[in-house]
């Protein structure tokens, strides 16, 4: 059985375990930044979704900048997960959001890997404290929550259970860091994380509005792409309050603005999701969609995620050729700076 990498730098087998939307997402990412990657889903389609899934990816990964040798080819899908984390360096699972089978499935992984590699879960809410209660070695289980698609979004949120070992949160976070990713490692472990329940928070609010008839899907999503979410791209709320201070910042800013906190401005109690609820959000997309496909909405939005990153200096610029044969730089299409 071969030795776990030492360094993060080291890491050339991933595993990825559950290759659904996440699982895939993630498969694409690693493929991406040059990594052989080994995947295992227990679903009887799963390779065939997982191969369309990478090459749906592949475009918008190709715009961003591969990896030197990175390719779809090196992407294997085992029959079993003991085989898919057999020789891997780093595990990541991504199986459903169901406890008992979180833990079940850790402990297998944690049986199957070799010794010392940190295996990481996506769980989009669970402590691992709660998870890794069956695992002979919970040390070197972390959560290492990504941000759909994971191949574009950077985020990933890095944080430990009571029995996970410091170190192997350190590792984590160091090899996300390699891998491409913007890492932020908690230092307490918070049910859904920290973005999770930012945007949950959002969520629910939305939920309310259209549950009570005060505004519509659209509205909601226009609000949010023409407002705030125009500046959430490159400063988070925070900041962005702070500036509403003018010269004195945050500090003004709430003596200011405080007292507004008292106002009915957010419910954060969830509605109830019945079915007129259900149906007004799907009719609402639906309409918001403007006939669409599922397709052609993944494909803007990996486009506007590229655009704007790219716009806000979070990747390089384009390279062009004119008729003259010049080399330029060109932005998004978001435009030039001027």
């Amino acid at each position: 059985m071969p030795s776990p990498p030492r360094t993060p730098e080291e890491v050339r087998r991933v595993a990825c375990v559950g290759a659904g939307v996440i699982g895939g997402g993630w498969a694409a990412h690693f493929l991406a930044r040059g990594y052989d990657v080994t995947a295992w889903d227990p679903a009887p389609d799963a390779e065939e979704k997982l191969r369309r899934l990478v090459a749906a990816a592949w475009p918008a990964l190709e715009r961003i900048g591969l990896a030197d040798g990175a390719s779809p080819d090196r992407l294997t899908v085992a029959a079993t997960a003991e085989e898919a984390v057999a020789d891997a360096q780093f595990v990541q699972e991504s199986a459903p959001e169901k406890l008992e089978l979180k833990r079940s499935l850790l402990a297998r992984l944690d049986a199957a890997a070799p010794p010392g590699v940190v295996i990481a879960s996506s769980t989009s809410g669970y402590p691992m404290t709660d998870m890794q209660t069956e695992a002979a070695d919970p040390g070197r289980l972390v959560v290492g929550h990504p941000f759909n698609p994971p191949y574009l979004i950077p985020l990933v949120e890095v944080v430990g259970g009571e029995r996970t070992d410091a170190a192997a949160v350190e590792w984590a976070a160091r090899f996300y860091k390699v891998a491409g990713k913007s890492v932020i490692t908690m230092e307490r472990e918070l049910p859904g994380f920290i973005a999770n329940r930012l945007q949950e928070a959002l969520w629910r609010e939305a939920l309310h509005m259209v549950a009570n008839g005060e505004a519509t899907v659209k509205e909601i999503d226009d609000s949010i792409t023409e407002g705030p979410g125009l500046r959430w791209a490159f400063m988070g709320p925070c900041l962005t309050f702070a500036l509403a201070g003018g010269e004195g910042g945050m500090g003004h800013m709430l003596d200011h603005f405080g007292p507004s906190l008292k106002s009915p401005w957010t419910r954060l109690e969830a509605p109830e999701l019945d079915a007129t609820l259900r149906t007004a959000m799907v009719e609402g997309c639906d309409e918001a969609a403007g006939g669409r496909t599922i397709a052609q909405l993944v494909a803007e939005r990996d486009q506007g995620v590229i655009d704007v990153l790219r716009a806000t200096g979070r990747l390089p610029r384009q390279r062009t050729e004119g008729t003259d044969g010049i080399a330029s730089t060109t932005s998004s299409s978001m435009g030039d700076e001027t």
